[in-house]
């Protein structure tokens, strides 16, 4: 199996890149062929077909997204060519060579009303630029091309790239930090989102993978502020930190800024137990990953 990574210099791009390795155990014929923006603009419809006709892959990963979601308020034109036009051309070229497509989408394309995990045929109303950028890219992408697979994920943490877990940590130092308690979601170690979308690249080598969207978050739900918690204790118990602050709870409100969240974000993974993929153990990859930032 020949899979083409788009992204491969961010949190999960650089997590499918490690994983590929155990993959290959099973798959010693595969080749993982990855790009940065530099080398595959994915905003430049001749730069994906480019790529495509020289590799000529049996499935796409696209990793690649505009994730900064409070500039993104400012710069939408920016953030709609990379998460929704860019989407678009990769999945008409990609059917033109009926080649399928795996990407990945987000939690924010929902409005954060709801009081149960959100399902995936379930109303998306979001209420950001980013997650409206982010659906749109879904909904051009199913236009595009039947063969693929979205996965919509969240909280997205790994010892790659920025995010939470490594902002928490440097600022363990700090007599004190509010934390926002009252948004809750899950966290996803993008390792764990990494061995989900290699087992459905074996889905789709198999002939047996059912096209659509999917979701693949943690197993648990936390608040922000919950989250923290987490880290300082596991980072403090292992010795990675000589300091734990005090975390103080504040709400939404307290802590302004331009892009708004979901309040809740949780998402139902059960969808990908035909798949024999798990929700991601976040507390686990916690423990695996702290030591190593």
């Amino acid at each position: 199996m020949k899979i083409l990574l788009i992204g491969k210099n961010g949190q999960l791009g650089c997590c499918i890149q490690e994983q590929f390795h155990s993959f290959l155990l099973d798959n010693p014929e595969s080749l993982l062929t990855a790009y940065d923006s530099s080398e595959l603009n994915i905003t430049s419809a001749s730069d994906i077909r480019t790529c495509i006709v020289r590799d000529m892959p049996d499935v796409i990963v696209n990793a690649s997204a505009y994730t900064k979601v409070d500039q993104a308020e400012s710069d939408f034109q920016e953030a709609d060519r990379v998460n929704h036009l860019g989407v678009v051309a990769l999945g008409e070229i990609a059917s033109e060579y009926n080649i399928p497509i795996i990407h990945v989408s987000t939690d924010y394309v929902f409005d954060g009303d709801a009081v149960f995990p959100y399902k995936e045929g379930d109303e998306t109303n979001p209420q950001s630029v980013y997650g409206k950028t982010k659906l749109a890219g879904e909904l051009g992408l199913k236009k595009a091309h039947k063969q693929h697979v979205i996965i919509r994920t969240a909280w997205v943490f790994s010892e790659f790239g920025n995010n939470f877990v490594k902002t928490m940590l440097r600022l363990s130092d700090k007599e004190n930090l509010n934390i926002v308690a009252d948004q809750y979601g899950c966290p996803t170690y993008a390792g764990d989102l990494a061995r989900c979308i290699l087992t459905l690249c074996n889905a789709i080598s198999e002939k047996n993978m059912e096209w659509g969207t999917y979701h693949f978050c943690g197993d648990s739900e936390t608040s922000w502020h919950g989250f923290a918690r987490t880290i300082f204790s596991i980072a403090t118990h292992q010795g990675c930190i000589q300091h734990s602050p005090m975390v103080k709870v504040i709400n939404t409100e307290e802590y302004p800024v331009p892009a708004t969240r979901p309040r809740f974000s949780s998402l139902d993974c059960s969808s990908l137990n035909k798949y024999g993929v798990s929700p991601s153990n976040w507390r686990a990859a916690l423990l695996d990953i702290i030591p190593k930032i």
